[in-house]
């Protein structure tokens, strides 16, 4: 049983300094954990997930909605979330039930994991690896985004993106990612696409 806690207390540490890597706003660890919503989101779905997966399905609905009440960030407990997640400034983010999300994944606020139908079964996005999904964008249905993929802020997808593509707009569309280099992964969709193709984004 120590060993429970002791994963847990490794995966919230990897939290915090996950945050502190990803957002240049934070200054040390102590402020990150009290007072980053996105970090105490995740924390909540750890806890309500394990509760979940356990059979314990109603305290873990109900650990979820008061996290929700709390951070802004509606996070279902059947959601499977990897490691080093980031939901930057939290408000109004939404992950369904049946939504799967890698490793390494930055999300923005007023994003939406959600389904577009209302039958059993997966009606998520699966995101992959090193993704960074703008602000208030929306995924919808059973799509696959693939590993390095950017969505663009605002953007509303509903078909699969390609790993290391960009998909921007509404209907959002995809553009292969330019530079081969991954230094590049955390940085925001590159401006310069709005000048290149400009018949994309009206």
């Amino acid at each position: 049983m120590p060993l429970v806690p002791r994963r847990a207390f490794r995966l919230f540490t990897e939290d915090v300094t996950n945050a502190r890597r990803r957002d240049p706003a934070a200054t040390n660890s102590l402020e990150v954990a009290l007072t980053y919503p996105g970090v105490h989101a995740i924390w909540s779905y750890r806890v309500a997930h394990a509760l979940w997966k356990s059979g314990a399905k109603t305290p873990a609905r109900v650990l979820s909605s008061l996290a929700r009440s709390i951070t802004g960030v509606d996070i279902h407990p059947g959601a499977r979330i990897g490691r080093r997640v980031f939901i930057d400034h939290a408000t109004g983010v939404v992950i369904g039930e049946t939504a799967s999300i890698g490793n390494d994944v930055v999300i923005f606020h007023g994003v939406t994991l959600g389904g577009v139908a209302m039958t059993p079964g997966k009606r998520h996005p699966t995101v992959g690896n090193h993704v960074m999904i703008g602000a208030g964008a929306k995924v919808l249905g059973p799509i696959r985004l693939g590993n390095g993929v950017k969505v663009g802020a605002n953007a509303v997808v509903t078909k699969d993106v390609p790993c290391g593509s960009v998909a921007i707009g509404v209907p959002a569309r995809n553009l292969p990612k330019h530079s081969k280099d991954h230094r590049d992964r955390d940085l925001i969709v590159d401006p310069s696409y709005f000048f290149e193709e400009p018949a994309l984004y009206i």
